[in-house]
């Protein structure tokens, strides 16, 4: 039988160890805002990152991974094998964790959507996007987040950002924001519109060329292979020792 004893004082070692590090990732997190404030995007970006690196990370779960609770046992309604144990160890830990790991996840998000904005401020959109997309992992529901992912793919301005933009905008819409963010969002959908079509001929023009430049390529290496046969089929019937040594 399982000691309820054990799983109090593991459950308490990780709500130490758990709630100490959120205390020092917030201090980073402070650390960092003050070199924000003063324009000091890079020194920001390894305060952030430092107090991202003091939090567990999010780790999706694998479905192709077994469960600890045998199917022999579901069918049967065992519950008196080592796994049902763990089972339930793992249940107590998760209900008294839940609430840290919430937090948690909030720090996560809200550290990563600062770093989004330094990569803003130095101009790397890319950076943003992933940054913003991290933060949106652990809370897909952030206003800022997802503002912050948008504008930095209208600025990427390729056909596939502006796509992402219009989503970011359209799931902005879904949410409680203010009125005026509401106008401001449905705007930018209708400016987005011709934009995207234009990214979208420009770069299919764009592919085409290219494909058309590799079937060329091909076409006038088939023709030089051909001139080469056909010489040395010539060479065949004509005089081939003096040919040869022309060549």
């Amino acid at each position: 039988m399982l000691e309820k004893s054990k799983i109090t004082l593991d459950v308490k070692d990780y709500t130490s160890e758990l709630t100490s590090r959120l205390q020092d990732a917030d201090e980073r997190k402070a650390e960092g805002n003050v070199f924000f404030r003063a324009g000091k995007w890079n020194e920001a970006i390894s305060a952030y990152a430092s107090a991202l690196a003091l939090l567990p990370q999010l780790v999706p779960q694998d479905p192709t991974q077994p469960t600890d609770c045998d199917e022999d046992e579901v069918a049967s309604g065992s519950t008196n094998s080592p796994n049902h144990s763990n089972s339930m160890a793992e249940e107590a830990k998760l209900e008294q964790k839940t609430e840290l790991d919430l937090q948690c996840a909030k720090v996560r998000s809200v550290l990563n959507a600062n770093i989004g904005a330094c990569y803003v401020k130095l101009g790397d959109h890319k950076q943003a996007v992933d940054a913003c997309s991290q933060a949106l992992h652990d809370d897909p529901t952030y206003v800022k987040a997802l503002q912050r992912r948008a504008a930095s793919n209208e600025e990427i301005n390729s056909w596939s950002s502006l796509t992402a933009a219009q989503e970011d905008y359209n799931a902005l819409l879904k949410l409680s924001i203010p009125q005026s963010d509401i106008r401001a969002v449905e705007s930018k959908l209708r400016q987005l519109t011709p934009r995207i079509e234009v990214a979208q001929k420009t770069e299919t023009a764009e592919m085409l060329d290219k494909l058309k430049g590799v079937g060329n390529s091909i076409l006038a290496g088939t023709q030089r292979t051909r001139r080469i046969f056909g010489k040395l089929f010539s060479m065949k019937f004509g005089n081939f020792i003096y040919y040869a040594c022309t060549i």
